[in-house]
């Protein structure tokens, strides 16, 4: 199989015999493994084996595989500190440095695996850039922990936290979910941000069948990531490439699938980031159209009561696009990284849920008739927001708004009670450029559900949300504060109504006092003048167009 992506000259060859080429070598496809191996959190430490077992079979396969490291940041870890402000970041800069790796080594393949949050998004986008044969190996999900009959997870530590602020729990029992809710390795076990991404891929068909919903710790995973990289020869010799894969019905898959499983509000952020890579136009208008017509099947944490393991072994992605297939909600004629089309992949899959079990609904009772994740706009988000409505209950609200300036400022009002039911919390300034890097709210929204407020108080930020969040919350509002977004005139005690099912985010002062409000707002000054999040403010978009940083400046 030759190389195609470039002519190893004489000076070539001689650095790479130093690494292992011999003379047969250099007539077989160059293989890039993007690991995102580290210690830095569970999701990512099992990594290492899943890259050594793909690097042995692209050998046996022929091709000549080479390993190079990609970062990660611990969305968990880093929640509710400053750390979390480069958690969006890491996405850019997973992007750029395999983009680079492969770009600068003339790599005729990739196959990239990774974990945490960030690192599928970070991943796709750069498969999009590259236009080369990819496939994506995902390190797999945790095992939930237990304790006290039920299923922890990563999010249960956080609601303990606002439990034990009002009084629900002891401090022994928070100490005791924080040591039982991650019991090894794996990404956060819910159908959060990395599971949801996960299952984007596999939807697109950048990942093999049932590899999204895999626990990182069963001999299966390191299974398919063998199976991954074989696949990966074939698409290299066929020369089907990323972009022949992602289309904008691929696109459209994804979000259906999103939809169905009860995914993350971050997936909205993400897919239109990969959409902008693959100049597959894309826009928030998309995911309202398709949440109305496509329901909520799984029932899944955080809003409801099973984790990613117990999908899995319901039948896992196949099984739920099976059925949104069946219905003509799917584009089965997409082509997959193996070669078979979406509908070719899913023949032998039933048509309908196993019915012994009840993780995944059958068609006729779904958890909701329509998606959970609503696009809401008014004065308050021009340029559109984001809602997460599953778990709500009445997810309509008008109340007296509580302004803070940071996640912190409202956390500490929330834990000291001074948020009450009835009250729309606002945290701004967290927005992309504001932030910078749009933090994750997991801290707040997680202590209004820990206090018994979740369906009972509204909160809107212009920073996201984990995908571990649910109850009456809104993300993403753009324009963002700090480019002078309506939300930067709020003032305490407006009333602010949230509608989703009228798709509403309204401030509800007259335009004049607007106008004169916007007349006397100035910008504050950058937070950061030096070094990435400086830099990564200057760059990046709006987060209705995906918050990315690689716009045509031409």
């Amino acid at each position: 199989m030759a190389i195609t992506q470039g002519v190893r000259r004489t000076p070539n060859r001689a650095m790479l015999r130093a690494v292992g080429f011999g003379d047969d070598d250099f007539n077989k496809p160059i293989v890039g493994i993007a690991n995102g191996y580290s210690t830095i959190t569970p999701c990512n430490i099992g990594l290492n084996d899943l890259a050594r077992r793909a690097e042995a079979t692209l050998h046996e396969s022929g091709g000549m595989p080479q390993v190079f490291g990609t970062i990660t940041v611990s969305d968990g870890i880093s929640m509710g500190t400053d750390g979390m402000r480069y958690s969006l970041v890491s996405r850019e800069v997973i992007a750029d440095s395999i983009e680079t790796c492969c770009n600068g080594q003339c790599m005729d393949g990739l196959l990239a695996i990774g974990g945490c949050d960030k690192n599928m998004p970070g991943a796709m986008i750069a498969m999009a850039r590259l236009n080369i044969p990819s496939i994506f190996v995902y390190g797999g999900t945790i095992k939930p922990g237990h304790h006290d009959g039920r299923d922890l997870t990563v999010v249960s530590a956080f609601e303990a936290v606002g439990q034990h602020a009002a009084g629900g729990i002891s401090e022994a029992e928070l100490l005791m979910v924080e040591k039982k809710a991650c019991p090894g390795a794996g990404s956060c076990g819910g159908m959060f941000t990395a599971n949801t991404m996960a299952a984007a891929f596999e939807a697109m068909g950048l990942s093999l069948p049932r590899s999204s919903t895999m626990a990182a710790e069963d001999f299966e995973k390191s299974d398919s990531a063998a199976a991954s990289a074989e696949v990966l020869i074939r698409a290299i010799a066929a020369q089907l490439k990323a972009r022949d894969l992602m289309s904008r019905q691929a696109f459209e898959n994804a979000i259906r699938v999103v939809m169905a499983v009860g995914g993350s509000t971050n997936a909205v952020l993400h897919l239109l980031a990969a959409a902008h890579a693959a100049a597959v136009p894309l826009t928030l208008e998309d995911f309202e159209a398709l949440r109305e017509t496509t329901p909520v099947l799984c029932d899944l944490k955080p809003s409801g009561r099973y984790v990613t393991v117990d999908l899995h072994r319901a039948g896992g992605i196949p099984q739920v696009m099976k059925m949104l297939l069946v219905q003509g909600l799917l584009h089965g004629d997409c082509p997959t990284i193996s070669g078979c089309t979406v509908a070719e992949t899913l023949k032998d899959v039933p048509a309908r849920p196993d019915p012994s079990q009840d993780v995944i609904r059958p068609m006729e009772n779904p958890l909701y008739s329509t998606g959970h994740l609503a696009v809401l706009r008014g004065n308050l988000a021009e340029e559109g927001s984001v809602a997460k409505i599953s778990g709500v209950n009445h997810p309509v609200i008008t109340g007296p708004a509580k302004i803070y300036g940071s996640e912190e400022e409202c956390l500490e009002a929330i834990l000291s009670g001074a948020i009450q039911a009835g009250d729309v919390v606002v945290i701004r300034y967290e927005g992309p450029k504001g932030g910078p890097g749009m933090r994750e709210m997991l801290a707040p929204t997680s202590a209004l559900i820990g206090a018994g407020l979740g369906d009972k108080v509204g909160l809107i930020t212009d920073g996201r949300f984990s995908g571990g969040t649910f109850g009456m919350v809104v993300g993403h509002v753009a324009p963002e504060a700090a480019v002078g977004g309506t939300i930067a005139l709020v003032e305490a005690g407006d009333t602010i109504t949230i509608d989703a099912p009228q798709g509403l985010l309204q401030l509800n002062v007259p335009q004049e006092e607007l106008a004169r409000r916007r007349r006397n707002w100035r910008p504050p000054a950058p937070p950061f003048r030096r070094g990435v999040l400086a830099k990564y403010a200057h760059l990046v978009s709006s987060s209705s167009r995906g918050a990315v940083t690689d716009l045509d400046l031409s």
